[in-house]
């Protein structure tokens, strides 16, 4: 009886042991997908001026180490002057004004079948009777376990 309790109190205590992981097999997601606008074909620049009634290509690139879920284009005006965490050039700024008929374009697309390299490709116009002035044009990408990034720029629309 007692080489039993033995027995049962060993395996008591290794059951832990042996039944825990270090999780050094789980190949766990920690980096952020990227998004760029900065090459040849990456639209718009910053300080770019769209004219109201024309049609745009915007352009940028997004990349994940492991796999692409969705992207999203922001456009809102900047008439207050407030500014995104990454905005690298700071262009010329009208002076502040009240927001009358405004551009606000938010969109969200999915990526299908999970690439770790994408170029987002979104045709829009730019409609005759928005406000002109100063805005904002920001991208944001999200890979498949959730991390997220973004990038805005200064835009400008003329008439």
């Amino acid at each position: 009886m007692k080489l039993k309790t033995t027995y049962y109190l060993l395996l008591l205590v290794m059951l832990p042991t042996v039944s825990c992981s270090s999780g050094d097999s789980i190949d766990k997601d920690e980096q952020k997908p990227t998004i760029t606008i900065n090459y040849a074909e990456g639209f718009p620049q910053a300080c770019a001026e769209l004219t109201k009634g024309q049609t745009y290509i915007f352009r940028a690139k997004v990349a994940d180490n492991k796999a692409l879920a969705s992207y999203s284009l922001d456009i809102h005006n900047n008439f207050d002057h407030h500014t995104h965490d990454d905005q690298g050039i700071d262009c010329n700024l009208e002076s502040t004004k009240q927001a009358i008929n405004p551009l606000i374009f938010m969109e969200n697309f999915s990526i299908e079948n999970n690439p770790t390299s994408y170029e987002i490709k979104i045709t829009l116009a730019i409609p005759d009777d928005v406000d002109p002035g100063d805005y904002h044009c920001q991208y944001s990408v999200t890979d498949q376990t959730g991390w997220h990034s973004r990038t805005s720029v200064d835009i400008k629309i003329v008439e």
